[in-house]
C-alpha cells in the first residue's frame, strides 16, 4: 500500500494526500522558501532550538529517512547539520513538488521518493536515524508505520517523531480547537477522524501506554519523550490550529525518541 505505483492506498492515506495538495497549494508551498533558510533546526509549532532539546542523536556520518516528509524542510536542516545522506518519503506529489524545488535552489542533494511511509519500498536496515515532524507521526497509522521504521533502521538506529501530546487530543473539539476541558476519552484513543474541516483528514493519536507498547513490540527502547509547551511570547499560527494561550499551560506538542535493540 506504499504508493499508487506499488498498490492501494489505504482510505486515510487518499484523504490526506488531497488535504495536504490543499495546504500545499494554500500555505506550504509560499512557506518553504523561508523554511528551508532557517539556519538552526527547530521542532513543532513554536520553533523550539533543538540545541535546548537535544533529542536528535550526532548526526555526522549519518543516513537518514524522513517519514512524511512534506516539503522537506526538516531533512533540509537535518542534512545542513552534518547528516551524511537524507532521504525524504512523502505520498503527495504536490508537497514534493515543492520540495525538489527548494533542493535544487539550495543544493543540499536531498533525495525524494513518492510513497507510502507505512511502507516505503526503502530496503531494509539501510538508515541510521528516522525522524518525523507532523508527517508519519500523526497522518500514518503507528500501528504500520512504527514497524515500517523499524525496518527500515540499523541495529542501534534511532526514530525521532513530534505529534500532538495526547492532553491536546483529549481536550481537541470536533472544529479543531482546543478547549480547558476533556472532550473524548483516552480509552480507545488511536484514529480521529476531521471531515468537517475545511481540509478534511484522518490522524492517529495513541495514549502514552500505547505509545509505549507499540515502540517495544517492534524492538525499540524509550529513549526520552519532551512535553513541549508554547512559550511566554508566541502568538497565533498564521495557518494551522496552535492554540497559543491553552499550550502555555499544558503541552501541546511531544517528542518521542527510541532505540532498536
Amino acid at each position: 500500500m506504499a504508493s499508487s505505483e506499488r498498490g492501494q492506498l489505504p482510505d486515510y492515506a487518499v484523504l490526506n494526500r488531497d488535504n495536504w495538495t490543499k495546504a500545499n497549494a494554500e500555505y506550504t508551498d509560499r512557506k518553504a522558501h523561508e523554511a528551508w533558510s532557517r539556519a538552526e533546526i527547530g521542532w513543532g509549532m513554536y520553533h523550539v532550538p533543538e540545541a535546548e532539546l537535544h533529542v536528535l542523536p550526532e548526526l555526522a556520518t549519518k543516513d537518514v529517512v524522513e517519514l512524511g516528509c512534506g516539503t522537506a524542510y526538516l531533512g533540509a536542516w537535518i542534512k545542513r547539520a552534518g547528516a551524511r545522506r537524507v532521504v525524504g518519503v512523502d505520498v503527495t506529489p504536490a508537497q514534493l513538488e515543492t520540495a525538489r524545488r527548494m533542493d535544487a535552489e539550495f543544493g543540499l542533494g536531498l533525495e525524494l521518493v513518492e510513497a507510502n511511509a507505512e511502507e516505503t519500498g526503502l530496503p531494509d536496515a539501510s538508515f541510521d536515524l528516522a525522524v518525523s515532524e507532523y508527517g508519519a507521526s500523526i497522518w500514518c497509522d503507528p500501528y504500520e508505520w512504527i514497524p515500517e521504521a523499524a525496518r527500515l533502521l540499523r541495529p542501534g538506529g534511532e526514530v525521532v517523531f513530534l505529534c500532538n501530546s495526547t492532553l491536546s487530543m483529549l481536550c481537541a473539539t470536533d472544529d479543531e480547537r482546543t478547549e480547558e476541558r476533556l472532550v473524548r476519552p483516552q480509552r480507545g484513543l488511536h484514529r480521529l477522524e476531521w471531515l468537517e474541516d475545511e481540509r478534511p483528514g484522518i490522524e492517529f493519536h495513541l495514549a502514552h501506554s500505547d505509545w509505549v507498547r507499540v515502540l517495544r513490540a517492534n524492538g525499540f527502547e524509550l529513549l526520552d519523550l519532551v512535553e513541549l509547551y508554547a512559550p511566554d511570547d508566541a502568538v497565533e499560527h498564521e495557518y494551522y490550529p496552535s492554540a497559543v494561550e491553552w499550550a502555555k499551560k499544558w503541552p501541546f506538542e511531544e517528542i518521542w525518541r527510541a532505540r532498536k535493540t
